[in-house]
């Protein structure tokens, strides 16, 4: 019997609409014009459309949240779209408890949801009692021990990245785009010590693989850092990601080819292990037997130990979505951060000279982890890279229920009232500064902007109250959702600037000045001059004579 618009179900469903909607929107309107943020200074809005948001990204430079702190002092408010406010602070208090308060300060849905539902819940976008879980079964995967015995891969990637570069200054020093190969090797170097698969991008000859051209696809619709209005939108009212989006069907085409690998190379890794035991007559596995040749069966043996309960075990989907989760994650900020290393070190030649002579005092060109974390001014130009050079700009949460932020020092608001915390409300966004933070004078000194290693030989007390999980820096976040992989990340920048920088010197073929750099979660270099070639770091390359 056919419906007519007056019958009494479909007016239901029509005033269920109607009402969600409207609910929806009195949300959105009380976070905009409601929220206790309001009270706070901060710069004004140039559009009522996109706020602060394309200013940020069109700005020159990483410093304009650092003008905003110098203006505003260390809390204040911008504007994201249709006029929302967020938060920025640099109270290490309000740090802390933003990064250890996990349940309450989320990962923004406008960035999880189309991610998550399109390439599985890895741990990167999962949370509460599901990212414990997964957190739980895979922290082993990534302790000491097992990156000891991923060392080898490092190395062994980096003196291939050597051997790239000897071919391509074959004929003397040679200008090369060295955030290029660099992306080149870390993505062999995830493939093979995340899931024992063979990407081969270094290789002069081969050809991409099927993996290789979807997750470029994948990273280069993902990686932006800017959302659309429409994806804001999509975030409110979810009907509307039925509205199709080239962006939306690019990462869908590439997440359906990593998913059909990813479950070829899940299969394959379980039967291994399953063969593994029954040819040792093994009575199952236990998490003591942690050993393997790559992160994935390393993930893989943890949660098929016979001590793991079974309800505390992941499901072959939660398996399966750690895959690209260890590609989004695992590769191109080690790739940034190296790049980053060489654009510091390119401008002070006394201290890559200084930093090659610790390494040439090394006798082998295969090092163990234990050998790289044995070199001290390696460290120190780790550490200081990181610091200065941070990959991650800033992060953003998202307040899951109403709180109080509590400060170390307080702030006074647009009216003159001084406040010794901070009012946010649920859905009202917080701006994790970690660029701002790693440079703030009254932690680092006057000379913060400098690139200086022999700071990390005394580091200043002040910075014991930044809440990183690795040392007092905001690099890998920390609280419960600090980096998992970060040991992993960290000999990994060891092991490239260990074998490239016995075998080259670096210098820069222009002038500084054509070097750009724009404000973005996740920090990039290109030329100024060159804008249609993207992202890029050419460097004069000229092999190294004391390595005869």
């Amino acid at each position: 019997m056919a419906l007519s618009f007056t019958s009494p179900d479909v007016l239901a469903v029509l005033f269920a609409a109607i009402g969600y909607l409207l609910w929806k929107l009195y949300r959105f309107l009380a976070i905009v014009y409601a929220s206790p943020l309001r009270v706070l200074p901060g710069p004004p809005s140039p559009s009522l459309v996109y706020g602060n948001l394309k200013q940020m990204f069109a700005t020159e430079g990483t410093t304009l949240p650092d003008q905003w702190f110098e203006q505003y002092g260390k809390c204040f408010v911008d504007h994201e779209f249709f006029m929302t406010p967020r938060l920025w602070t640099i109270d290490p208090l309000a740090l802390n408890h933003v990064l250890t308060h996990e349940s309450d300060y989320a990962r923004p849905e406008v960035n999880l949801r189309d991610l998550a539902n399109t390439l599985g819940k890895g741990i990167l976008f999962v949370r509460g009692d599901k990212h414990r879980q997964q957190r739980r079964i895979m922290n082993p995967a990534f302790g000491p021990m097992q990156v000891r015995d991923l060392t080898e891969i490092f190395v062994r990637k980096s003196n291939e990245l050597r051997d790239y570069w000897v071919h391509a200054t074959k004929a003397g020093p040679t200008v090369i785009n060295v955030n290029a190969d660099l992306s080149k090797m870390t993505l062999d170097v995830i493939g093979q010590a995340g899931f024992g698969y063979d990407f081969n991008a270094l290789n002069l000859e081969g050809k991409p693989t099927e993996l290789s051209i979807a997750f470029r696809k994948l990273f280069v619709s993902t990686s932006s850092g800017q959302t659309s209005a429409l994806g804001y939108l999509t975030s409110w009212f979810p009907f509307l990601a039925i509205i199709p989006s080239k962006r939306r069907r690019e990462i869908s085409s590439a997440a359906a080819v990593i998913r059909r690998i990813g479950l070829q190379l899940v299969a394959e890794r379980k039967a291994a292990i399953l063969r593994d035991a029954s040819e040792k007559h093994k009575d199952g596995i236990e998490r003591k037997d942690l050993k393997g040749r790559d992160l994935l069966t390393l993930l893989i043996r943890a949660n098929m130990a016979k001590d793991v309960p079974e309800n505390q075990r992941l499901s072959d989907e939660d398996v399966l979505g750690q895959i690209p989760t260890f590609l989004l994650a695992g590769h191109e900020t080690t790739a940034t951060a190296s790049t980053w290393a060489l654009y510091a070190l390119s401008q002070r030649p006394d201290i890559q000279q200084k930093l090659r002579e610790e390494l040439l005092s090394v006798d082998t060109d295969t090092p163990t982890m234990d050998e790289l974390n044995a070199l001290p001014y390696l460290d120190a130009v780790v550490r200081e890279t990181l610091r200065l050079h941070s990959p991650i700009t800033f992060l953003v949460r998202e307040a899951k229920r109403d709180d109080v932020i509590p400060l170390s020092e307080p702030f006074t608001d647009c009216y003159g009232k001084v406040h010794k915390e901070i009012r946010v409300a649920k859905g009202n966004k917080v701006a994790l500064p970690v660029i701002a933070m790693h440079r703030l004078k009254e932690i680092w000194g006057e000379d913060a902007m400098e690139f200086k290693p022999e700071r990390w030989q005394q580091p200043p007390e002040e910075i014991s109250a930044i809440p990183g999980v690795w040392s007092h820096l905001l690099t890998f976040i920390g609280g419960p959702r600090a980096c998992i992989g970060y040991r992993f990340s960290l000999v990994e920048l060891k092991a490239i600037l260990f074998s490239i920088l016995r075998g080259f010197e670096f210098e820069m073929p222009i002038p500084l000045e054509e070097y750009q750099i724009k404000t973005a979660p996740l920090q990039r270099l290109s030329v100024r001059s060159a804008p249609e070639k993207g992202w890029q770091l050419p460097l004069l390359v000229k092999p190294y004579k004391g390595t005869a």
